[in-house]
């Protein structure tokens, strides 16, 4: 990472940069969903990639603070903090109905929104966006694949 992820101030341009990536490629990431009617769609991943960039700036400036005043501080605190509370709210969206494991994809994808938002609020764009990237062939092609595949219960369907 470079030292300008670091920075004491980060600029109002800065700032709209790294919350505007986060909240578009979380889009992105949910459009999938929302263009096959499922549960946590484009406003959902908006929301949770914006959210993790957001609390992942708020670390990064409090980081810079304290340790301009002389203190000592764990930025990685922030990321373990998004880390529990999107497992909660995964937890929440998964449910097992006669036997079948529902919403874990969804989950999963909203998982990825929230890691995609850290990246883009760390300053990272080009893992943001090759996260992205990834994370779109898996939800788009690879769900056109498993049609294909013999014996798999999504085989000729749809």
């Amino acid at each position: 990472m470079d030292a300008q992820a670091f920075p004491t101030m980060l600029t109002e341009r800065e700032l709209l940069l790294r919350l505007g990536l986060a909240c578009l490629l979380g889009m992105l990431l949910g459009l999938d969903r929302e263009a096959r009617g499922l549960p946590a769609g484009i406003r959902t991943h908006g929301l949770s990639a914006l959210s993790a960039a957001s609390v992942t700036l708020c670390g990064l400036i409090l980081y810079a603070e304290v340790r301009a005043g002389g203190g000592e501080a764990d930025p990685l605190r922030v990321v373990q903090g998004i880390a529990q509370a999107i497992a909660f709210i995964g937890a929440g969206l998964v449910f097992v109905a006669r036997g079948d494991v529902h919403n874990l994809t969804s989950a999963a994808n909203i998982w990825l929104a929230a890691a995609v938002g850290i990246a883009a609020g760390l300053g990272l764009p080009f893992l943001a966006a090759l996260t992205t990237l990834f994370g779109v062939f898996l939800l788009v092609v690879m769900r056109l694949v498993e049609h294909l595949i013999p014996g798999s219960d999504k085989a000729g369907k749809e």
